[in-house]
Protein backbone atom coordinates (compact mmCIF):
# COMPACT_ATOMS: atom_id res chain seq x y z
CA UNK A 1 0.00 0.00 0.00
CA UNK A 2 2.87 2.65 1.00
CA UNK A 3 4.30 1.80 -2.78
CA UNK A 4 0.85 2.86 -4.28
CA UNK A 5 0.68 5.62 -2.16
CA UNK A 6 3.81 6.78 -3.78
CA UNK A 7 3.04 6.03 -6.68
CA UNK A 8 -0.36 7.71 -7.11
CA UNK A 9 1.25 10.93 -5.44
CA UNK A 10 3.95 11.13 -7.95
CA UNK A 11 1.53 11.02 -11.38
CA UNK A 12 -1.24 13.12 -10.02
CA UNK A 13 1.80 15.62 -8.91
CA UNK A 14 3.32 15.55 -12.31
CA UNK A 15 0.17 15.91 -13.44
CA UNK A 16 -0.77 19.23 -11.99
CA UNK A 17 2.49 20.52 -12.51
CA UNK A 18 2.21 19.82 -16.37
CA UNK A 19 -1.38 21.33 -16.02
CA UNK A 20 -0.34 24.88 -14.25
CA UNK A 21 3.18 24.81 -15.68
CA UNK A 22 3.45 22.72 -18.84
CA UNK A 23 3.69 25.84 -21.37
CA UNK A 24 7.11 26.94 -19.59
CA UNK A 25 8.39 23.53 -18.80
CA UNK A 26 7.79 22.12 -22.55
CA UNK A 27 9.27 25.55 -23.41
CA UNK A 28 12.51 24.09 -22.30
CA UNK A 29 12.84 21.94 -25.35
CA UNK A 30 15.15 23.80 -27.19
CA UNK A 31 17.70 23.14 -24.58
CA UNK A 32 18.79 19.41 -25.23
CA UNK A 33 19.43 18.54 -21.47
CA UNK A 34 16.14 20.25 -20.08
CA UNK A 35 14.26 17.95 -23.42
CA UNK A 36 16.28 14.77 -21.92
CA UNK A 37 15.38 15.58 -18.23
CA UNK A 38 11.51 16.23 -18.92
CA UNK A 39 11.21 13.15 -21.73
CA UNK A 40 12.87 10.96 -18.80
CA UNK A 41 10.25 12.20 -16.28
CA UNK A 42 7.67 11.71 -18.29
CA UNK A 43 8.45 8.48 -19.15
CA UNK A 44 9.70 7.23 -15.78
CA UNK A 45 6.03 8.08 -14.26
CA UNK A 46 4.18 7.17 -17.12
CA UNK A 47 6.01 3.84 -17.07
CA UNK A 48 5.57 3.25 -13.30
CA UNK A 49 1.67 4.12 -13.35
CA UNK A 50 1.42 1.32 -16.12
CA UNK A 51 3.13 -0.76 -13.12
CA UNK A 52 0.43 0.51 -11.23
CA UNK A 53 -2.64 -0.57 -13.88
CA UNK A 54 -0.89 -4.33 -14.19
CA UNK A 55 -1.21 -4.26 -10.27
CA UNK A 56 -4.55 -3.71 -9.71
CA UNK A 57 -5.21 -5.61 -12.88
CA UNK A 58 -3.72 -8.68 -11.38
CA UNK A 59 -5.60 -8.13 -8.18
CA UNK A 60 -8.93 -8.13 -10.03
CA UNK A 61 -7.56 -11.06 -12.37
CA UNK A 62 -6.96 -13.01 -8.58
CA UNK A 63 -10.64 -12.08 -7.97
CA UNK A 64 -12.60 -12.83 -11.03
CA UNK A 65 -10.47 -15.97 -12.47
CA UNK A 66 -9.61 -15.96 -16.39
CA UNK A 67 -10.44 -14.65 -18.71
CA UNK A 68 -11.54 -11.12 -16.86
CA UNK A 69 -8.35 -10.85 -15.22
CA UNK A 70 -5.90 -10.58 -18.06
CA UNK A 71 -8.95 -8.82 -20.08
CA UNK A 72 -9.41 -5.97 -17.80
CA UNK A 73 -5.33 -5.80 -18.26
CA UNK A 74 -5.04 -5.74 -21.85
CA UNK A 75 -8.06 -3.39 -22.51
CA UNK A 76 -6.50 -0.93 -19.77
CA UNK A 77 -3.34 -0.78 -21.69
CA UNK A 78 -4.70 -0.24 -24.80
CA UNK A 79 -6.73 2.76 -23.99
CA UNK A 80 -3.60 3.74 -22.81
CA UNK A 81 -1.67 3.36 -26.14
CA UNK A 82 -5.23 4.88 -27.74
CA UNK A 83 -4.65 8.10 -26.01
CA UNK A 84 -0.96 8.35 -26.59
CA UNK A 85 -1.82 7.64 -30.12
CA UNK A 86 -4.53 10.05 -30.17
CA UNK A 87 -2.17 12.42 -28.21
CA UNK A 88 0.34 12.92 -31.35
CA UNK A 89 -1.89 12.56 -33.97
CA UNK A 90 -3.44 16.06 -32.47
CA UNK A 91 -0.58 17.51 -32.04
CA UNK A 92 1.15 19.86 -34.02
CA UNK A 93 3.31 17.89 -36.66
CA UNK A 94 0.99 15.00 -36.94
CA UNK A 95 2.10 11.96 -38.45
CA UNK A 96 -0.07 9.75 -40.69
CA UNK A 97 1.38 6.92 -40.39
CA UNK A 98 1.45 6.61 -36.50
CA UNK A 99 -1.33 4.66 -35.97
CA UNK A 100 -0.22 2.18 -38.26
CA UNK A 101 3.46 1.83 -37.05
CA UNK A 102 2.32 1.57 -33.52
CA UNK A 103 -0.20 -0.88 -34.37
CA UNK A 104 2.83 -2.94 -36.52
CA UNK A 105 5.24 -2.45 -33.69
CA UNK A 106 2.91 -3.95 -31.05
CA UNK A 107 2.37 -6.93 -33.20
CA UNK A 108 5.83 -7.48 -34.01
CA UNK A 109 7.37 -7.10 -30.26
CA UNK A 110 4.39 -8.98 -28.55
CA UNK A 111 3.84 -11.78 -31.44
CA UNK A 112 7.71 -12.25 -31.96
CA UNK A 113 9.22 -10.87 -29.16
CA UNK A 114 7.85 -11.25 -26.03
CA UNK A 115 6.25 -14.41 -27.55
CA UNK A 116 9.63 -15.63 -28.30
CA UNK A 117 11.72 -14.70 -25.38
CA UNK A 118 8.70 -16.27 -23.50
CA UNK A 119 8.69 -19.72 -25.17
CA UNK A 120 13.05 -19.70 -24.79
CA UNK A 121 12.57 -19.26 -21.24
CA UNK A 122 9.54 -21.67 -21.14
CA UNK A 123 11.25 -24.44 -22.54
CA UNK A 124 14.61 -24.09 -20.66
CA UNK A 125 13.12 -24.49 -17.31
CA UNK A 126 9.73 -26.62 -17.95
CA UNK A 127 11.41 -28.51 -21.43
CA UNK A 128 7.70 -28.24 -22.94
CA UNK A 129 4.71 -26.40 -21.92
CA UNK A 130 0.57 -26.77 -22.28
CA UNK A 131 -2.04 -24.47 -23.15
CA UNK A 132 -5.66 -24.25 -24.08
CA UNK A 133 -5.68 -24.99 -27.80
CA UNK A 134 -8.98 -23.75 -28.36
CA UNK A 135 -8.22 -20.20 -26.33
CA UNK A 136 -4.79 -19.70 -28.81
CA UNK A 137 -6.88 -20.70 -31.95
CA UNK A 138 -9.86 -18.02 -31.40
CA UNK A 139 -7.57 -15.06 -30.90
CA UNK A 140 -5.66 -16.01 -34.35
CA UNK A 141 -8.98 -16.36 -36.10
CA UNK A 142 -9.96 -12.57 -34.96
CA UNK A 143 -6.00 -11.66 -35.41
CA UNK A 144 -5.31 -12.60 -38.97
CA UNK A 145 -8.51 -10.44 -40.62
CA UNK A 146 -7.88 -7.79 -37.56
CA UNK A 147 -4.59 -7.12 -38.81
CA UNK A 148 -4.84 -7.58 -43.14
CA UNK A 149 -7.74 -5.77 -43.90
CA UNK A 150 -6.19 -2.86 -42.55
CA UNK A 151 -2.94 -2.84 -42.62
CA UNK A 152 -2.32 -4.77 -46.02
CA UNK A 153 -5.67 -4.02 -47.99
CA UNK A 154 -5.33 -0.76 -48.18
CA UNK A 155 -2.51 -1.11 -50.39
CA UNK A 156 -4.31 -3.20 -53.23
CA UNK A 157 -7.67 -1.12 -53.00
CA UNK A 158 -8.00 1.10 -56.27
CA UNK A 159 -10.41 3.90 -54.72
CA UNK A 160 -7.32 5.86 -53.31
CA UNK A 161 -3.50 5.37 -53.39
CA UNK A 162 -0.62 5.51 -51.02
CA UNK A 163 -2.07 2.90 -48.15
CA UNK A 164 -5.01 5.16 -47.44
CA UNK A 165 -8.72 4.58 -47.79
CA UNK A 166 -11.83 6.55 -48.87
CA UNK A 167 -14.71 7.74 -46.20
CA UNK A 168 -17.21 4.71 -47.12
CA UNK A 169 -14.10 2.32 -46.87
CA UNK A 170 -12.74 3.64 -43.15
CA UNK A 171 -16.46 3.73 -41.88
CA UNK A 172 -16.97 0.29 -43.09
CA UNK A 173 -13.95 -1.32 -42.13
CA UNK A 174 -14.29 0.85 -38.84
CA UNK A 175 -17.61 -0.68 -38.26
CA UNK A 176 -16.50 -4.04 -39.02
CA UNK A 177 -13.49 -3.82 -36.82
CA UNK A 178 -15.75 -2.99 -34.32
CA UNK A 179 -18.27 -6.02 -33.86
CA UNK A 180 -15.76 -8.50 -34.90
CA UNK A 181 -13.83 -7.35 -31.81
CA UNK A 182 -17.42 -6.95 -29.92
CA UNK A 183 -18.42 -10.72 -31.01
CA UNK A 184 -15.20 -11.96 -29.90
CA UNK A 185 -15.35 -10.61 -26.56
CA UNK A 186 -19.04 -11.62 -26.00
CA UNK A 187 -18.16 -15.23 -26.78
CA UNK A 188 -14.50 -14.99 -24.39
CA UNK A 189 -16.39 -13.53 -21.11
CA UNK A 190 -19.65 -15.66 -22.33
CA UNK A 191 -20.54 -19.49 -23.71
CA UNK A 192 -16.82 -20.09 -24.52
CA UNK A 193 -15.07 -18.57 -21.90
CA UNK A 194 -13.44 -22.44 -20.84
CA UNK A 195 -11.31 -21.74 -23.85
CA UNK A 196 -9.32 -18.83 -21.97
CA UNK A 197 -8.55 -20.67 -18.86
CA UNK A 198 -5.25 -23.41 -17.74
CA UNK A 199 -5.81 -26.74 -19.17
CA UNK A 200 -6.88 -29.28 -16.72
CA UNK A 201 -4.00 -31.37 -15.52
CA UNK A 202 -3.80 -34.76 -18.32
CA UNK A 203 -6.99 -36.91 -16.90
CA UNK A 204 -8.45 -34.57 -15.34
CA UNK A 205 -12.07 -33.83 -16.59
CA UNK A 206 -13.27 -30.31 -17.70
CA UNK A 207 -16.05 -29.60 -15.21
CA UNK A 208 -13.40 -30.79 -12.40
CA UNK A 209 -10.76 -28.48 -13.36
CA UNK A 210 -13.34 -25.66 -14.16
CA UNK A 211 -14.15 -25.85 -10.56
CA UNK A 212 -10.47 -25.70 -9.26
CA UNK A 213 -9.95 -22.15 -11.15
CA UNK A 214 -13.15 -20.89 -9.37
CA UNK A 215 -13.84 -20.09 -5.73
CA UNK A 216 -16.92 -21.08 -4.03
CA UNK A 217 -19.15 -19.69 -1.43
CA UNK A 218 -18.23 -17.44 1.09
CA UNK A 219 -14.71 -17.02 -0.11
CA UNK A 220 -15.88 -15.74 -3.62
CA UNK A 221 -18.57 -13.44 -1.83
CA UNK A 222 -15.40 -11.82 0.13
CA UNK A 223 -13.56 -11.27 -3.04
CA UNK A 224 -16.23 -10.01 -5.31
CA UNK A 225 -16.75 -7.20 -2.23
CA UNK A 226 -13.26 -6.06 -2.38
CA UNK A 227 -13.31 -5.72 -6.26
CA UNK A 228 -14.70 -1.89 -6.20
CA UNK A 229 -11.41 0.03 -4.61
CA UNK A 230 -8.89 -2.18 -7.15
CA UNK A 231 -11.23 -0.64 -9.84
CA UNK A 232 -11.13 2.65 -8.46
CA UNK A 233 -6.98 2.35 -7.70
CA UNK A 234 -7.01 1.26 -11.63
CA UNK A 235 -8.95 4.15 -12.87
CA UNK A 236 -6.53 6.26 -10.43
CA UNK A 237 -3.72 4.70 -12.30
CA UNK A 238 -4.82 4.85 -16.00
CA UNK A 239 -5.62 8.39 -16.01
CA UNK A 240 -3.01 9.98 -14.89
CA UNK A 241 -1.49 8.67 -18.46
CA UNK A 242 -3.93 9.58 -20.41
CA UNK A 243 -3.53 13.57 -19.14
CA UNK A 244 0.11 13.13 -19.30
CA UNK A 245 -0.01 11.32 -22.79
CA UNK A 246 -0.67 15.10 -24.79
CA UNK A 247 3.16 15.98 -22.92
CA UNK A 248 4.82 12.87 -24.10
CA UNK A 249 3.27 13.14 -27.55
CA UNK A 250 4.92 16.71 -28.05
CA UNK A 251 8.12 15.22 -26.92
CA UNK A 252 8.21 12.40 -29.10
CA UNK A 253 7.77 14.25 -32.32
CA UNK A 254 9.98 17.08 -31.58
CA UNK A 255 13.06 14.76 -30.42
CA UNK A 256 12.11 12.59 -33.48
CA UNK A 257 12.12 15.60 -35.87
CA UNK A 258 15.19 16.97 -34.16
CA UNK A 259 17.33 13.67 -34.65
CA UNK A 260 16.29 13.06 -37.85
CA UNK A 261 15.41 9.10 -37.12
CA UNK A 262 12.67 7.43 -38.59
CA UNK A 263 8.95 8.06 -38.69
CA UNK A 264 8.17 4.39 -37.49
CA UNK A 265 10.31 5.12 -34.28
CA UNK A 266 7.58 6.97 -32.42
CA UNK A 267 5.20 3.91 -33.14
CA UNK A 268 8.01 1.64 -31.78
CA UNK A 269 8.71 3.64 -28.84
CA UNK A 270 4.73 3.99 -27.83
CA UNK A 271 4.30 0.41 -28.29
CA UNK A 272 7.21 -0.10 -25.83
CA UNK A 273 6.50 2.50 -23.42
CA UNK A 274 3.14 1.38 -23.01
CA UNK A 275 3.38 -2.90 -23.26
CA UNK A 276 6.45 -3.04 -21.26
CA UNK A 277 4.81 -4.02 -18.03
CA UNK A 278 1.76 -6.31 -19.39
CA UNK A 279 5.07 -7.98 -21.28
CA UNK A 280 6.74 -8.51 -17.81
CA UNK A 281 4.00 -10.08 -16.76
CA UNK A 282 3.18 -11.78 -19.37
CA UNK A 283 6.98 -13.65 -19.10
CA UNK A 284 6.73 -14.07 -15.42
CA UNK A 285 3.61 -16.05 -15.88
CA UNK A 286 5.46 -18.21 -18.37
CA UNK A 287 8.36 -18.94 -16.08
CA UNK A 288 5.43 -19.89 -13.39
CA UNK A 289 4.54 -22.03 -16.24
CA UNK A 290 0.98 -20.30 -16.74
CA UNK A 291 1.67 -20.35 -20.17
CA UNK A 292 -2.32 -20.08 -20.90
CA UNK A 293 -2.31 -16.65 -19.24
CA UNK A 294 0.47 -15.61 -20.89
CA UNK A 295 -0.88 -16.51 -24.09
CA UNK A 296 -4.22 -14.61 -23.26
CA UNK A 297 -1.99 -11.86 -22.57
CA UNK A 298 0.13 -11.69 -25.68
CA UNK A 299 -2.49 -12.54 -27.99
CA UNK A 300 -5.50 -10.57 -26.23
CA UNK A 301 -3.14 -7.39 -26.69
CA UNK A 302 -2.70 -7.74 -30.65
CA UNK A 303 -6.19 -8.52 -30.65
CA UNK A 304 -7.52 -5.32 -28.45
CA UNK A 305 -4.69 -3.27 -29.99
CA UNK A 306 -6.01 -4.10 -33.54
CA UNK A 307 -9.88 -4.21 -31.96
CA UNK A 308 -9.84 -0.60 -30.28
CA UNK A 309 -6.68 1.41 -31.95
CA UNK A 310 -8.38 1.14 -35.76
CA UNK A 311 -11.39 2.40 -35.39
CA UNK A 312 -9.63 5.17 -32.54
CA UNK A 313 -7.59 6.42 -35.82
CA UNK A 314 -9.90 6.50 -38.63
CA UNK A 315 -12.06 8.24 -36.37
CA UNK A 316 -9.49 10.94 -35.82
CA UNK A 317 -8.41 11.08 -39.29
CA UNK A 318 -12.38 11.69 -40.74
CA UNK A 319 -13.12 14.47 -37.88
CA UNK A 320 -10.19 16.24 -37.89
CA UNK A 321 -9.80 16.01 -41.67
CA UNK A 322 -5.84 14.05 -41.55
CA UNK A 323 -4.88 12.06 -44.13
CA UNK A 324 -4.44 8.75 -42.46
CA UNK A 325 -2.04 5.97 -43.92
CA UNK A 326 -2.75 2.29 -42.94
CA UNK A 327 -1.35 0.12 -45.71
CA UNK A 328 2.50 -1.18 -44.51
CA UNK A 329 5.32 -1.16 -46.94
CA UNK A 330 6.20 -4.27 -48.58
CA UNK A 331 9.00 -5.12 -46.29
CA UNK A 332 6.93 -5.17 -43.89
CA UNK A 333 3.63 -6.68 -45.38
CA UNK A 334 6.11 -9.45 -45.42
CA UNK A 335 6.93 -9.50 -41.85
CA UNK A 336 3.57 -9.32 -41.07
CA UNK A 337 2.42 -12.70 -43.43
CA UNK A 338 5.52 -14.25 -42.03
CA UNK A 339 4.47 -13.26 -38.24
CA UNK A 340 0.72 -14.88 -38.76
CA UNK A 341 1.91 -17.79 -40.40
CA UNK A 342 4.39 -18.36 -37.84
CA UNK A 343 2.03 -17.87 -34.67
CA UNK A 344 -0.44 -20.27 -36.66
CA UNK A 345 2.43 -23.17 -36.41
CA UNK A 346 3.31 -22.19 -33.47
CA UNK A 347 0.02 -22.54 -31.55
CA UNK A 348 -1.75 -25.49 -33.75
CA UNK A 349 -0.36 -28.33 -31.09
CA UNK A 350 -1.09 -28.27 -27.13
CA UNK A 351 2.57 -28.05 -26.20
CA UNK A 352 5.46 -25.24 -27.00
CA UNK A 353 9.19 -26.02 -26.93
CA UNK A 354 12.07 -23.42 -27.37
CA UNK A 355 12.38 -23.91 -31.18
CA UNK A 356 9.23 -22.09 -32.01
CA UNK A 357 10.42 -19.07 -29.72
CA UNK A 358 13.84 -19.15 -31.48
CA UNK A 359 12.28 -18.72 -34.62
CA UNK A 360 9.91 -15.97 -33.60
CA UNK A 361 13.01 -14.09 -31.49
CA UNK A 362 14.79 -14.11 -35.15
CA UNK A 363 11.83 -12.31 -36.90
CA UNK A 364 12.00 -10.05 -34.18
CA UNK A 365 15.60 -9.10 -34.78
CA UNK A 366 14.90 -8.82 -38.10
CA UNK A 367 12.20 -6.53 -37.97
CA UNK A 368 14.56 -4.43 -35.64
CA UNK A 369 17.27 -4.36 -37.92
CA UNK A 370 14.62 -3.13 -41.20
CA UNK A 371 13.95 -0.03 -38.90
CA UNK A 372 17.21 1.55 -38.91
CA UNK A 373 18.46 0.00 -41.95
CA UNK A 374 15.36 -0.47 -44.25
Amino acid sequence: MPVTILRLAVAWASVAAFIFAGKPLLAQMEVPFSSFLIFDWLLVVIVWSAFGVVHEAEELAHRLGEPYGTLILTLAIVIIEVALISAVMLGAHGSPTLGRDTMFAVLMIVLNGVVGFGLMLGGIKHFSQRYNLKGASSYLAVIIPLSVIPLILPNFTTSTAGGTLTQTQSISFSLFTVLLYGAFLALQTGRHSEFYREPPDEGQAGPGAAAAHSPEGTEAEKQKASILPHVILLLANILPIVILSKSLAKVLDYGITRLGAPPALGGILIAMVVFTPECITALRAITANQLQRAINLCLGAAASTLGLTVPAVIGIGLLTGQQVVLGLSPTNMVLLAMTLMLSTLTFTGTRTTMLEGAVHLGVFFVFLTLVFSP
